[in-house]
Formats: structure tokens, sequence, C-alpha cells
């Protein structure tokens, strides 16, 4: 299962790149790009947090009530007038819980692979955060979802399964403890951005051919 692959090149997701990119007033590729890397550190970030029985049921409580999945319906009116200031303020919420203190780190690195400034990279994840947890909500009642260890094997799922998923979570979790050295954030964000020259595993393997790269 390669759920953030399929989002990513779904219709929906190629609305997604075009309306984040109309809202930050960034290039679609460079847009499409940094999405590509923070997708799945997100995604990363929140199975960490679901790691530990009080993140899980935090989490779930969220999914099943604010984050259901509704915010997908409509993303044309979404982006149609700009994007509303309380989506943007729920996502400034979500990054601040699932990324921590590492939320400046994060958003360096992506600015740093992607040529994109590190204010707009802000906006960008913004934007993204209510939606991919919109997008895990709407999993969660498709797949009837309702335990900390199904969360758990959802996200698991969604970011490649087996020991892809493995592998991607360790990185993940190097890049959000790191020092802040920003070689491990440089090394990751690398192998994301030149996934088809690098070695086929891991988060290079999943997204190296994304957006035709």
């Amino acid at each position: 299962m390669s759920g953030l692959m399929d989002l990513l090149n779904s219709p929906m997701g190629k609305q997604l790149v075009s309306g984040v990119a109309g809202q930050t007033g960034q290039p679609q590729n460079k847009t499409a790009d940094v999405l590509s890397m923070a997708m799945p550190l997100l995604m990363g970030a929140m199975k960490k947090n679901a790691a530990t029985p009080g993140g899980a049921q935090g989490l779930m409580n969220a999914l099943s009530s604010k984050h259901d999945g509704s915010i997908l319906d409509d993303l044309g009116g979404l982006f149609g007038g700009g994007v509303d200031q309380s989506v943007m303020d729920d996502g400034a919420g979500i990054l601040g819980h699932v990324f921590g203190a590492k939320q400046p780190q994060v958003e360096n690195a992506l600015s740093s692979k992607s040529g994109i400034d590190a204010g707009s990279i802000s906006q960008i994840l913004k934007i993204a955060a209510p939606i991919i947890l919109g997008y895990l909500g709407k999993q969660t009642r498709q797949q009837n979802v309702s335990s900390p260890e199904g969360l758990n094997g959802l996200l698991g799922g969604l970011m490649g399964g087996g020991r892809t998923a493995s592998k991607q979570q360790s990185l993940i979790e190097t890049f959000l403890d790191s020092d802040g050295d920003g070689s491990v954030m440089d090394d990751l964000a690398g192998m994301v951005l030149n996934g088809g020259s690098q070695k086929k595993s891991g988060l290079g393997g999943m997204l190296g051919g994304l957006f035709g790269r």
C-alpha cells in the first residue's frame, strides 16, 4: 500500500499542489517538491506521537471529531477565496504538536533543499497539515480503525508498509531527534528530493518518481 504516493498523484493531490502554490505564490513544481517531502515527515511524526497511549488517544479523538475528513470534500472551496485563517491557525497548532521544538529545523531543511524561503515553507506546512490529518481521519473511518494499535497500523500502511515503512520511520526519527547540526536533515531531504538517483528504498524510493522527478 502506498497511500501517500496515491494521494499526491491523485486528482485531489494535484488540486492540493495547485491550491497551495496559488496561496503561497510559489511555483507548482517547487510546491510539489516541498509537499512530497513534508507529507511523509508529518505522517512519520504523527506515527511517533501515536506510539504512546496518550498520544494515540489524542490523535484518535482529533480524527473522530474536527479532523474527520470533511475538509477534503471541497478543496476547490477551501482554496477558492484564499485559505481561511482558522485553517491556518489549525495547521499551526498541528505542526506545533507533532514537530514541537523541531519545527524550525524541519522548515529550514525543507527551505534549503527546495529553494523556497522558510516563511513560505511554514505557510505550505500550515495548509497541508489539516488536509493530511483530514485524509487520515477519512481513512480511519473507511477502514473502521478504532484502537491505538489499528491507528499505528494504518499510519505504517500509508507510509508504505512493512520494511520500507520501518526504514522511513527510523529516518524520520533520526531527523526529528537530530541535534540540529543540519547534516542528518540534509541527508534525509536530499534522499527525498533526489530519490531517482538514490538507492530505491525508504523515502527516496517511495517519493523519487513523484511529479516526474
